[in-house]
Parts: structure tokens; C-alpha cells; sequence
């Protein structure tokens, strides 16, 4: 009995894995198929490095390079910001001796990785937005900085937990000789578990990095949405939000309908390089 429920397990886990992997690689093929029509009327260059976004005009333009650098830009504003904070969290955590205070906090970031994007998305706008308006005298608060700070307290979650899972290991195992030979726990922090974590911080930072140029709605609500080169404390746009603001009143298979389809084609693209990236470095 217990062999034959084995075997169907088995075979339920291959058929599911299976499928899948089948309705991923037909995703991928349809945003290819419907990406590749816009080259017969835009050359490849000119989409990629445009610096023009005005598919409904006359002469219609459909450079999306503002974008693919407001895409980057944010989320290593996001990263420069949380990586600090999240590796600082992490150690902490992992050299926390009250098991129960450890699991309080790490119960604090599960919620925060649970929270809609739209409410991050809000509080941006009411709290991130104003405050740099008053700060900085800006005429509108929108900016890039205001979307790396939001997709920071986002992604803070997830280097976190990637990080201290590693680093507790770290600890526990040179813990006892470090007492032993009278090294201080901040030493030993700084000069053992630290080092010796740098395989999950990286792994971390490249999880951070592609969740964050892939979100959509936290980030449109903060940014400003100008598809115009990208400055710190200026507007910009993101591939997630064109998309999501524009997808609607794209005509069926128009040139503006196919040009959104390439764009979100370009971010799986790079999203995927980072998720292999990211498998790269968990083997080595």
C-alpha cells in the first residue's frame, strides 16, 4: 500500500512538473510570437536605444530606453538602501540567543513580504512623497527616490531571510571556540560569520534585485510615470508600469499592442538572466 501511494506521488509530482514546465516555455513563446511582429516596422536598435515614447502619434516612436534605465535605476536604489539594513538585520538575528524574540522577528518579516504592493504603493504616496516635497522643496514628490525607498521596505524581507539562515549556521558552528578563546561577539560577527556569508548575501541581493525590477503597482504609484531619462530626484517610468498603465487601450494587434508585448519580452529577458544568475551562485 505504502509503495503504491509512493509511486502515484511520484507520478502526480512528475505530471505537475511537467506541466509546468510546458505552460511556462508556451508563455514565453507567446510574448516572443507577439513581440517579434513589431520588428517588420521598427528597427531593433531604435526600439531598444529610443529615447522617444509616443506610439499614438503620426509618426508613432516606441524607444523604450528611458524605461529599461528606470527599471535599473530604482532597483539599485532599492538594493543600496536595503542591503545595508537587511545584512545588519540579518546578523543580528542570526547571534539572537532569545529564541523567542527571533521568532517574533522573523514572524514581522514574513508580514511585511505579505503585504499587497498597493498598500506599500499608498503609504509611499502619503508618507515618502510628501516628506520629500517638504525636504526637498520639489514640485512634485514622485521621483526615482521615492520608488527605491518603497521597493526597499519591500524587498527588505527577502535579503533578510536569505541571509540569516547562512549566517546562523556560521554561528552556531564557530560560536563555542570563539568563547573559548575569548573573541568578542561583535568580533567574531565582523571577522568569521560575516566573510563566510558572502555566497548568501550575494544570492540575496540578486533575489532583491529581480523582485524589485519586476514589481509593478508599489512602484507606479510613487514614480511619477514620465517615459523620460530617469534622474534621482526626478520622474521616471518602469517597464512593469508602462505596461500596466498602457496594456488596456493598446489596440488589438497595433503597433502601440505589440511594441508593450516586446517591452515586457526585454524584462523577462533580464529577469531570467538574474534568476540564472542566481541558481549560478547558490552551486558555487
Amino acid at each position: 500500500m505504502n509503495q503504491t501511494l509512493e509511486k502515484l506521488f511520484i507520478l502526480l509530482s512528475t505530471i505537475f512538473t511537467v506541466i509546468s514546465a510546458v505552460l511556462l516555455f508556451l508563455v514565453i513563446i507567446f510574448i516572443a510570437k507577439e513581440s517579434m511582429l513589431i520588428f517588420q516596422e521598427v528597427n531593433f536598435f531604435d526600439f531598444i536605444c529610443g529615447l522617444t515614447w509616443n506610439p499614438l502619434a503620426g509618426e508613432p516612436r516606441v524607444g523604450i530606453l528611458p524605461m529599461i534605465l528606470a527599471t535599473f535605476y530604482v532597483s539599485i536604489v532599492a538594493i543600496l538602501i536595503s542591503l545595508p539594513i537587511g545584512i545588519g538585520c540579518a546578523l543580528e538575528l542570526a547571534a539572537l540567543e532569545n529564541e523567542r524574540l527571533k521568532s517574533f522577528c522573523t514572524s514581522i518579516l514574513g508580514v511585511l513580504a505579505g503585504i499587497p504592493s498597493v498598500i506599500y504603493g499608498l503609504i509611499g504616496l502619503l508618507v515618502v512623497v510628501k516628506f520629500l516635497e517638504k525636504k526637498f522643496m520639489l514640485a512634485a514628490g514622485e521621483s526615482i527616490l521615492s520608488g527605491g525607498i518603497v521597493l526597499a521596505v519591500m524587498v527588505l524581507p527577502y535579503i533578510v531571510s536569505s541571509a540569516a539562515e547562512t549566517m546562523e549556521k556560521s554561528y552556531v558552528q564557530y560560536k563555542e571556540t570563539s568563547l573559548a578563546l575569548g573573541v568578542s561577539k561583535s568580533y567574531m560577527l565582523r571577522a568569521l560569520i560575516l566573510p563566510n556569508a558572502k555566497g548568501a548575501i550575494l544570492t540575496s541581493m540578486i533575489l532583491a534585485f529581480s523582485r524589485a525590477m519586476g514589481e509593478t503597482m508599489a512602484v507606479m504609484m510613487v514614480i511619477g510615470n514620465s517615459p523620460i531619462l530617469p534622474k534621482l530626484l526626478g520622474k521616471g517610468e518602469t517597464i512593469p508600469a508602462l505596461i500596466a498603465l498602457e496594456i488596456g487601450t493598446a489596440g488589438l494587434g497595433s503597433l502601440h499592442y505589440h511594441a508593450l508585448f516586446t517591452a515586457g519580452f526585454v524584462l523577462m529577458i533580464f529577469l531570467i538572466f538574474l534568476n540564472a544568475l542566481f541558481y549560478t551562485t547558490q552551486k558555487v
